[in-house]
């Protein structure tokens, strides 16, 4: 498998040190497989005063913003498509052998993501049916992430 670029994207800063704890230590066994970014975008101006469709206006354009034509857009949302961890390494690889520059991953804010930013996708992922915070989903979404890359080169970490 070729040496992938990901960056992922999520929306507001964490509020919880052991779930940022948890994020550093995959984000660093991850850089052993691929290049990884983890870029967080600030929640909306004044975001408790806006609908729910303006919050996800807000953070559509922060979004968009962050991308460069040739990516791969990947939403994460509770609605897509749901990959076991062996059918996600898979995808994953597919996604490298077909030379992809550069995969990003997106964890919404609360309420979702716009049809602009769903439109500009190239996939929308779920990592489960269940409901996560914003906030937790991208701890369970680093582990996932190494997770798939281990499946790949064969490492002992994933269990049938």
């Amino acid at each position: 498998m070729t040496y992938m670029k990901i960056l992922v994207l999520a929306i507001g800063k964490t509020d919880e040190a052991w779930l940022d704890e948890g994020m550093n230590k995959y984000l660093k066994r991850i850089s052993r497989y691929a290049k990884i970014e983890f870029k967080i975008l600030p929640d909306p101006a004044n975001r408790k005063s806006l609908t729910p469709d303006l919050q996800k206006k807000a953070e559509c354009d922060l979004i968009l913003a962050s991308l460069e034509r040739s990516d791969e857009l990947v939403l994460l949302d509770e609605n897509g498509s749901g990959f076991s961890s062996r059918g996600f390494a898979s995808w994953l690889e597919k996604k490298a052998v077909d030379s992809v520059k550069r995969m990003v991953f997106v964890v919404g804010g609360p309420y979702g993501f716009s049809d602009d930013v769903k439109n500009r996708a190239n996939s929308i992922i779920s990592l489960s049916t269940m409901t996560f915070s914003h906030q937790l989903v991208r701890l369970i979404f680093f582990e996932q992430l190494y997770r798939a890359f281990t499946i790949i080169k064969g490492e002992p970490y994933h269990h049938d």
